[in-house]
């Protein structure tokens, strides 16, 4: 093997003579990497061919010049690595030190990229233009560090390209598609948003009909405009105790796929959220074989699933349970940065180059690296030990679980809420305070500001709490402290029976389309008095955030009982967004 490393390193030396610093350090260091793994070998000696060859084109060109500049800067060198490619300390070590640099052979194979890139000392004439940090923002400089700007770097070839991976980023994607059980996986910088738009595009084309249930998020309806799909809703099973709906079953979508047929349609595709954001998770076994059983891909937005399946106190992940496409935030419970996520595949009922065109035409041709590198960071976390990770997050939430239960005049999220589901993920705590009398968004207001406890969502009822891979139990106790002193200064006020009665409101029930959210989003548009919107088309997208389910869309007709309950929730303190009026006095209604 090492004599088929030099017959490589001396053919590759002759041929492109002296290419630029960053080249030559990862064309050696993939080399010894190649040839170290021999089970990868063919596919990784096509990603060095593709890049010999765009260097034999431009060395007529680069190479004098080159050779200049590098003779130059040797004058300067104290210490050279790989020719005259000079490299920086970075931890107290040489990036080239480090084992496994490269597409291959490394845990990490995209953080390890990256890092090599970052820690070379190199002439820089290349986007962004903070250029590696040395133009860096002081007031963000001061407040993050100079090091997240050395390692914001742009789309060069030693990083890989997220559209035509053939490198680190195409390793990365494949060990993420093993640890999740995907036949192909996609890293997105875009969010799940842009993973459910994706899905939807890939499957639907204008006038297919698409079954999604009517409290999908936000990005749904953005990708039902995108490609011309026609919704068939299922409206979800709602409890007006807690005030919010939970999944959908499999007798609904059966009803649903049959209404089509009856209509002479079929359905392009099943789209289910699970779990939902309170942790409700749909029975995806039985619809995914309902599904199939038509021929019908199942999508799955599970934005707040990515660590599902990996405990057995855990619900199985929607690829587990059959689903074709399933979309996870891998930012959420798991530990990638915010606004980065996964698109897994699996079966064939999906055109696997449809999904990588609609995904070029989402994403940006500009993608992160480090949010890149933060999916490979995660996967590589999760896959160390995945069980004892969990268990550490499952214990803690049900300890804290099993002390809020026993506070009293506070309710805990409980199976029984929503018996038609199999499971509530157990990492999520959705606590209700109006025996207290207390709304979810007055109860939040007091323990934001008093207590210094921030939830993830608040709704007319309820808040909802994540205990997360990072949950400490110093916060937890704290959580558990501000709970047992709320309890103890509101229970005695009796406003039980009026606060009950002022909430019990499901939005969508009555829900009606006129138009399809393409048409309606395309049609002329006028301006009414909040009041004199009922029974006309609604031509905004209006929906508190979070959760991001949207209460009216364009297309249907606004509803008394829908606007009640926005005026309802923004009296309450909720944030309404997508409405042109933020104050709602008025709204933007389709002049058809």
């Amino acid at each position: 093997m090492a004599h088929l490393f030099q017959v490589f390193q001396s053919l590759l030396v002759s041929s492109y003579r002296a290419p630029a610093f960053t080249e030559r350090i990862v064309f050696t260091v993939t080399l010894k990497i190649l040839i170290s793994s021999s089970s990868n070998i063919n596919s990784y000696l096509s990603f060095a061919n593709h890049r010999v060859s765009r260097h034999c084109r431009r060395s007529r060109i680069c190479s004098s010049r080159e050779r200049s500049i590098i003779e130059t800067g040797n004058k300067h060198d104290k210490r050279s690595i790989t020719g005259n490619t000079r490299t920086v300390a970075m931890d107290d070590d040489l990036i080239l030190d480090s084992p496994g640099i490269g597409p291959q052979g490394s845990p990490t194979p995209l953080v390890t990229a990256l890092k090599a890139s970052a820690g070379q000392d190199v002439a820089t004439f290349h986007f962004p233009g903070h250029n590696r940090g040395r133009a860096a923002p002081s007031s963000l400089a001061q407040l993050i560090g100079i090091r997240p700007f050395l390692h914001d770097l742009s789309t060069i070839p030693e990083l890989d390209n997220l559209f035509a991976p053939k490198g680190p980023i195409l390793e990365a994607q494949k060990q993420a598609a093993k640890l999740f059980g995907s036949s192909e996986t996609w890293f997105l910088v875009g969010g799940t948003t842009c993973g459910n738009q994706a899905a939807i595009l890939a499957t639907c084309s204008p006038g297919d009909s698409l079954i999604l249930p009517r409290n999908s998020h936000i990005s749904v309806f953005s990708a039902m405009v995108l490609s011309g799909a026609l919704p068939k809703y299922i409206i979800p099973e709602y409890d007006s105790s807690w005030d919010f709906a939970g999944g959908i079953t499999t007798s609904q979508v059966q009803r649903a796929i049959k209404e089509l047929e009856n209509e002479g349609r079929k359905a392009a595709a099943v789209f289910v959220t699970s779990p939902t954001y309170h942790g409700i998770c749909s029975n995806l076994s039985k619809i995914s074989q309902l599904c199939h059983s038509q021929k019908i891909p199942l999508i799955v937005d599970e934005a707040h699933g990515a660590h599902l399946g990996f405990h057995p106190q855990l619900p199985a992940s929607a690829l587990q349970q059959g689903a074709d496409l399933a979309v996870q935030s891998t930012h959420k419970v798991l530990s990638s940065l915010t606004q980065s996520s996964m698109l897994h595949m699996s079966g064939t009922l999906v055109d696997r180059e449809r999904i990588c065109k609609c995904l070029q035409a989402l994403q940006s041709t500009s993608p992160s690296y480090l949010l890149l590198a933060s999916l490979d960071a995660a996967r590589a976390q999760l896959s160390e030990n995945p069980e004892m990770i969990i268990s550490q997050a499952l214990e803690l939430s049900a300890e804290v679980r099993n002390l809020i239960k026993e506070i009293p005049g506070i309710s805990v999220l409980e199976y029984q809420s929503f018996s038609s589901f199999p499971m509530i993920d157990p990492l999520r705590l959705t606590i209700s305070l109006w025996q207290l009398g207390l709304s979810g968004y007055e109860a939040n207001e007091i323990l934001c500001r008093d207590y210094g406890v921030i939830c993830e969502l608040v709704d007319t009822r309820s808040i909802a709490y994540v205990i997360n891979l990072g949950t400490s139990r110093e916060h937890a106790q704290r959580l558990v402290s501000a709970m047992k002193d709320l309890s103890a200064t509101f229970l005695p006020v009796q406003r039980v029976e009026e606060r009950a009665e002022s909430t019990n409101c499901q939005p969508f029930v009555d829900s009606k389309i006129c138009l399809s959210p393409r048409e309606a989003f395309f049609a002329r548009k006028k301006r009414v008095n909040i009041r004199h919107s009922i029974g006309e088309i609604c031509g905004e997208l209006i929906c508190p955030y979070p959760p991001g389910i949207p209460v009216m869309i364009p297309g249907e007709i606004v509803t008394e009982r829908a606007l009640d309950y926005l005026l309802h929730v923004q009296m309450e303190g909720a944030v309404i967004s997508g409405a042109s009026d933020p104050l709602l006095s008025s709204m933007i209604v389709c002049g058809v």
